[in-house]
Order: structure tokens, then C-alpha cells, then sequence
């Protein structure tokens, strides 16, 4: 079988982070289909080092989840720009760390029933100060935390935000594989 094609396509929605499509789709079987789709630029997250071996996690507002959840620093992707940069740029806007170098740990699709969203994943190394660079939406505060503190937080349901789980897994199992 092969993919689906698009035979017609309205936008309905254009906003400042996604738009939303209605596509009618011919499906890989035949079948037609008319579905909802919405278009991300993509992000990057990224797992923060510190040179003892902790890791750097922000507890950030999310309106949509309700309050505050705890996750690895992260952000969509400007226009043009390439997913390390933007790992790289958002470790210091958001926990005022800069790092030296990256290692990525693959790639997700947040939602593939309903969105394009790729993010891509990294663990962050050698890092300095830099300046923390908070959006004015942006209500957050860092968490240094023993890695495998960090682990532990996954597996107990503290941490649940699926890029931040993501992460955190590829990470461990990097360095237990």
C-alpha cells in the first residue's frame, strides 16, 4: 500500500503557533475520507547535564494541562531554523544554562492521529551560564535533580509530559544499552 493523497484541502484555522486543515484524503485502500489536520513547525527538547551528573527540568505553567507540570526545556521551531539550534537556544532562554554540546537522542511524533508536530530530542552537555530569557507567557522555575531522580519521577507519574518522558527513557537507555 502506499501513502493516502490529498484531493482537496481548505484551511480553517491560522494562528501564531499551528494551523488547522480539513483535507479530503484518498486513503492507501481507496476509501475517502475528509480529516482534520493540524500544522506544527515542529520543536526541539532537550535534557540538560550538569557536570555532577544532574539533570536541569523546568516546572512550567500549562494552561491547557491544568497547572503546573514538571518537563525538559523545549520550543518550536522559528521559521528556517534547525532543531539543534533550537535545542540550544531554548536550554538558555528557559533555564539560563548554555550548552557546549549536544547528543540527539531521536525524534517524536507528539500525536500522529491528528497532528504533524515533530519534536526532536537531545541531551545537552558541558554547560555554562548563560541568560535565562523567559517569554512573557513563560511562568516557570528550574529543578536540578539527580538523573536518577529524574528517572524515578517518570516512572512514579510526576513526570508525564510525553517529550519529557521520551527524553528522559532515550537518555537511560542510552547510557544502559
Amino acid at each position: 500500500m502506499t501513502g493516502g493523497r490529498v484531493v482537496k484541502r481548505e484551511r480553517v484555522f491560522e494562528g501564531k503557533l499551528l494551523r488547522i486543515d480539513r483535507e479530503e484524503v484518498a486513503l492507501p485502500q481507496g476509501k475517502h475520507a475528509v480529516l482534520e489536520t493540524i500544522r506544527h513547525p515542529g520543536a526541539a527538547a532537550v535534557l540538560p547535564f550538569l557536570p555532577d551528573g544532574r539533570v536541569v527540568l523546568i516546572r512550567q505553567y500549562r494552561h491547557a494541562a491544568g497547572g503546573f507540570i514538571v518537563e525538559v526545556p523545549a520550543g518550536k521551531l522559528d521559521a528556517g531554523e534547525a532543531p539543534e539550534r533550537c535545542a540550544s537556544r531554548e536550554i538558555e532562554e528557559e533555564t539560563g544554562w548554555r550548552a557546549g554540546r549536544l547528543v540527539p537522542l531521536g525524534s517524536i511524533l507528539t500525536t500522529p492521529g491528528f497532528t504533524d508536530e515533530v519534536i526532536w530530542l537531545y541531551e545537552a552537555h558541558e554547560l555554562v551560564r548563560g541568560e535565562q530569557a523567559l517569554e512573557s507567557d513563560e511562568v516557570l522555575e528550574t529543578l536540578e535533580v539527580p538523573f536518577g531522580q529524574a528517572v524515578a519521577m517518570v516512572r512514579g507519574g510526576e513526570v508525564r509530559d510525553a517529550k519529557s518522558v521520551a527524553a528522559i527513557l532515550l537518555a537511560f537507555a542510552r547510557r544502559h544499552s
